[in-house]
């Protein structure tokens, strides 16, 4: 087998076993929570970042057909915040101190990460929970301290991979566009009714 064959079979392997059950059910609860007025913070280094701002492009701009905007940030983007942060109180706060600033209870932070051990993302998580958000993680395979941080996460297995953290990436990009199909389905069906009201509830009794 050629190693193109051998690395799209991992990233084949690593997507049939993803829980799309909980994208699906993250994409319907964003529905609600950006109609309600709330705010989607993600956060990622490297690969990640622009995953994260590829999201919260989706959301200000949109996916699949035309829509209202909604609020999203990519926390890394605001370079100015982020030098100053990382030189002020060192690079594992940049996240953290701009989940307090920008982030609300009831709002929404998710963190990228192929290892799940960044400590700026674990920072991240921990200010998230304290300032009462919805914390999910999207990380490579579990364990990792960043599931274990955030309410609830789904984290990519790659057996097999030739370049695990490229698949766990790519797995990323798949699953990132899922929770966008989920969110605009949701709307389509009226946001605050239905199967996205449940979601949030159902996402509010987990995080108790």
């Amino acid at each position: 087998m050629s190693r193109a064959r051998q690395h799209i079979g991992a990233l084949v392997g690593a997507l049939t076993v993803m829980d799309t059950r909980r994208l699906d059910t993250w994409g319907q609860r964003l529905a609600v929570i950006l109609c309600r007025g709330g705010r989607l913070l993600a956060a990622g280094n490297g690969g990640s970042a622009a995953q994260a701002q590829h999201l919260t492009a989706e959301f200000t701009g949109r996916f699949a057909s035309d829509r209202d905007p909604y609020s999203a940030i990519a926390l890394h983007a605001e370079t100015s915040a982020v030098t100053a942060i990382a030189n002020d109180y060192g690079y594992e706060e940049v996240f953290a101190r701009q989940v307090a600033a920008h982030g609300r209870p009831g709002d929404v932070l998710i963190a990228l990460s192929t290892s799940g051990r960044s400590p700026n993302l674990l920072r991240a998580a921990g200010e998230g929970r304290r300032q009462g958000l919805t914390t999910w993680a999207l990380t490579g395979p579990a364990p990792n301290p960043l599931a274990d941080a955030c309410d609830e996460a789904v984290c990519v297995h790659v057996p097999d991979a030739l370049a695990p953290t490229a698949t766990v990436q790519e797995a990323h990009e798949v699953a990132l566009h899922l929770i966008c199909l989920a969110f605009d389905s949701e709307l389509s069906a009226g946001a605050g009714a239905g199967a996205g009201a449940a979601a949030v509830a159902h996402g509010e009794e987990m995080a108790q």
